[in-house]
């Protein structure tokens, strides 16, 4: 029953970002809004319940089965990403570089940050 519970709490807050991301208009998936409210309750309540731990345990241990959708999806639309195989390549070089760059730029300022706590 404590898995059920901790599934009914994902989704919830899966439903409550889908709900806000149709309310407003978001381009953000509400599957992520939900992540990220989910994420805010669990840092403000200091602790994680044993039902959701119990869900989210169970749920990752069968991860790779989330990847057959994705999968699926790629072979369906296999001959449009054969003809847009260029931009989807730069698209992906790209934004790879981007997160990288990005990264580690955060990285520097936090090491900067925290070096500069542990001298005062």
């Amino acid at each position: 029953m404590k898995f059920v519970n901790g599934l009914a709490v994902l989704l919830l807050f899966q439903l409550i970002g889908d709900a806000v991301a149709h309310l407003f208009g978001l381009l953000v998936p509400g599957a992520v809004i939900g992540m990220a409210l989910l994420f805010v309750t669990l840092l403000l309540k200091r602790r994680v319940s044993k039902s959701l731990e119990l869900a989210s345990t169970g749920l990752l241990s069968h991860f790779s089965l989330l990847f057959v959708p994705a999968g699926v999806g790629v072979i369906a639309q296999f001959n449009r990403i054969a003809d847009e195989w260029l931009s989807i390549s730069i698209a992906l070089v790209l934004s790879t570089l981007i997160t990288l760059a990005a990264t580690a730029t955060i990285m520097q300022i936090a090491n900067r940050l925290s070096q500069r706590q542990v001298l005062s």
